[in-house]
């Protein structure tokens, strides 16, 4: 159930972009800093893959929302790979299914950060209009987005330790709890 709500949130935190938590994050700079890989590594970790269709659907539909009603812009052929990506999240969090450790979930949330950075970024040369179609404007692309990337890379590490660590916290007080009632 918890996972659901971390998807559930990821997408409000996407499209309440009045909130506090985003207007804060907003005004420091922290543009892409969000809970959305985050939450779908939690996914991919708790839930089992029939179900996997639930956040990828979510974050689809965000991204219309978002796109068409918010910033008032078209979408493209490249918001495809934005929703592979989606599905690759979960799989990247299906790893942490059998064992969670720090090391673990950090390389899982650099490898998230990369390759969404990575993906995200040729969808947007190759599939849009504000890069011209050759090697430079590829290079350009990415160095213009490398501001994008931090906020990305914090944004995964922060909540991905929040979300796994607020139920094993909770756990072991839960079993402290139960140690000193015996």
């Amino acid at each position: 159930m918890l996972a659901f709500f971390y998807i559930a949130f990821a997408v409000m935190f996407r499209l309440v972009p009045h909130g506090p938590l985003v207007s804060l994050c907003q005004s420091c700079g922290l543009w892409n800093f969000t809970p959305v890989g985050a939450s779908l590594l939690f996914f991919g970790a708790r839930q089992d893959r029939r179900r996997w269709w639930i956040p990828v659907a979510a974050f689809a539909l965000s991204d219309v929302v978002l796109n068409l009603f918010i910033w008032h812009v078209r979408l493209d052929w490249g918001y495809a790979i934005t929703w592979t990506w989606y599905a690759a999240a979960l799989l990247v969090g299906s790893s942490l299914r059998l064992k969670v450790s720090v090391m673990r979930l950090v390389a899982a949330s650099a490898v998230l950060s990369l390759s969404f950075f990575v993906l995200s970024n040729f969808a947007v040369w190759a599939a849009g209009t504000m890069y011209p179609h050759t090697l430079s404007g590829l290079f350009t692309c990415y160095t213009l987005a490398l501001p994008f990337f931090r906020n990305t890379a914090a944004g995964d590490l922060i909540f991905s330790a929040a979300m796994f660590g607020l139920p094993a916290a909770a756990a072991a007080l839960n079993r402290q709890r139960l140690a000193v009632s015996s």
